[in-house]
This record gives C-alpha cells, sequence and structure tokens, in this order.
C-alpha cells in the first residue's frame, strides 16, 4: 500500500542538526527538480522580502518565514515525519505509533510538497515554506511544474498495489494516477452528517476532513491492514468501524471514490 498525504502549512522547527542531504532523499529521479525548485525559492527569499512575501502568499506575521526559506541550504534538517505537524498528523501521531506500525509507516507514506516534490517520512528536510500552490517567477505554477518529474517515479513508487490518495486538491495537481495504477487507486472524501428537521444533511469537512484522514491512516497502520485494492480497502475500514461509501469506476482507468461519513467533528 502506498499512501499518498499532503504536508502541512505549518511545520515544526528544523532545530540544530547536520543540514539537508539532497541525494540522501527518496525518489532520486526528482533530484534536479528539486534543486531547480530550491535554488528558484532560496533566491527569491534571499532578495525583496516584500516581493517574496506576495509570491509565497505571507502575512506580514509571518515575515519570519521569508528568512527561513533563504537559509534553506545550511539550516538543521529532521525528517519529515517530525517536521510536519498540524491537524492530519496530530491526529496521525507518528511519533506514538509501536515499531511495527511505525515499520510500515515508512514504507508506504509518501508525503507531496512544492519544495521536494514527494517524500518519505523518513527523509530529513528543513523546516520550510512553499505551497504547492505558489508560483516561484521563473518556474510558474508549482503544480504544473512538478508534472514531468513526478510522472517519471510516480509509477515505480506506487509499486502493484493499493493507491491511497488522501492529498488535498492542490497537492493532487503534481500527480494523476493513469492507466492501470488508476484502476487501484482510492481517492477519499469526508462527509460531516447531521440530521436537520428530521432529514440527514451532508456537507464536505473542511478543516477536520484531515484529522479523519489522519485517524484512517493511523487505524489502518495499526491493525496491519494490508488491502490490495480499492474494494479490499473499504473492507478493512468498515472493519475498523469506518462508515465508507465507495463508488467503483465506470470505466478501466479510473481511480475509486470513496465517501466516509461522519456524524461527530472531532478536532
Amino acid at each position: 500500500m502506498l499512501v499518498l498525504l499532503p504536508p502541512s502549512e505549518g511545520k515544526a522547527a528544523g532545530g540544530s542538526g547536520a543540514p539537508l542531504e539532497p541525494g540522501a532523499l527518496s525518489l532520486p529521479g526528482l533530484a534536479q527538480a528539486r534543486a531547480t525548485v530550491l535554488e528558484e525559492l532560496v533566491e527569491l527569499c534571499a532578495g525583496d522580502e516584500l516581493k517574496a512575501r506576495e509570491v509565497l502568499g505571507l502575512s506580514e506575521g509571518l515575515r519570519g518565514e521569508v528568512a527561513k526559506n533563504a537559509g534553506l541550504r545550511t539550516a538543521g534538517a529532521r525528517p519529515a515525519g517530525e517536521i510536519y505537524t498540524g491537524v492530519l498528523y496530530d491526529a496521525l501521531d507518528l511519533a506514538g505509533l509501536p515499531a511495527a506500525p511505525r515499520a510500515a509507516a515508512e514504507a508506504s507514506l509518501l508525503v507531496f510538497s512544492g519544495l521536494w516534490g514527494a517524500v518519505r517520512i523518513t527523509d530529513r528536510i528543513p523546516s520550510y515554506r512553499c505551497s504547492m500552490g505558489v508560483k516561484l517567477p521563473a518556474l510558474g505554477a508549482l503544480g504544473a511544474y512538478w508534472r514531468a518529474p513526478m510522472a517519471e517515479v510516480m509509477p515505480a513508487a506506487a509499486g502493484d498495489g493499493l493507491v491511497l490518495d488522501l492529498r488535498s486538491a492542490a497537492y493532487a495537481t503534481a500527480w494523476k494516477p493513469k492507466g492501470e495504477v488508476a484502476g487501484r487507486t482510492a481517492t477519499v472524501r469526508v462527509l460531516h452528517a447531521q440530521v436537520v428537521d428530521g432529514v440527514e444533511k451532508r456537507s464536505v469537512v473542511s478543516h477536520f476532513n484531515k484529522a479523519t484522514k489522519g485517524r484512517l491512516v493511523r487505524d489502518l497502520l495499526v491493525a496491519g491492514a494490508e488491502p490490495a485494492g480499492p474494494a479490499e480497502l473499504v473492507t478493512a475500514l468498515r472493519d475498523l468501524g469506518h462508515v465508507v461509501e465507495a463508488e467503483a469506476p465506470a470505466r478501466a482507468g479510473r481511480a475509486w471514490s470513496l465517501d466516509v461519513v461522519v456524524t461527530q467533528i472531532h478536532h
């Protein structure tokens, strides 16, 4: 199973450890593209701070992120699983996983990134600020920039098993599973169901969608579940107590769509 995750906007500090070693990152086929984005981001943030904040969509209160980006090459690095924080990662609680689920997480989780393309949770990276929606002056929209490099490496990374795609829309633009890989891919949407005047109404959960997705992944890891494909994933999630409605693709070469229905919103 390969699980595709979005990163978090907020990130833990990189600390005082050794700096980034680009050649040690997973998916070495992305090395050149990563070097190009890193160079452009560092150059942007080492120059006009106001322009950098505008490009990165940062408020005055986040001006420190510009200086942080400017020093990425020498900043301390930590495993990506420690750098990414926020609602999804709090619910996933990587640090609290027992040994076997933790090993499964290291083998199966892939975090998409505007700066790195995608990294494993064991890859050591510095804390940074650069979402997939950013348009760097020399490269344009990063979602579009990453499509070609990701298309080269992702089919092999996906292997021959289930691909569980939990990315947000912006990060899904960087790679779309195609053909045979798409047929064993499942995307997940979280819906909040509540009864209003005797009628059940459903709404797309935004912020808390992330927490639910984090719990889904944690539950699968702790249970040692190894679903072979989308149909088996539906069964596994239902066995774990989740309410799942699945829609098989109408034709070959399309991903499955799963709705996870929640009645209580968890922080």
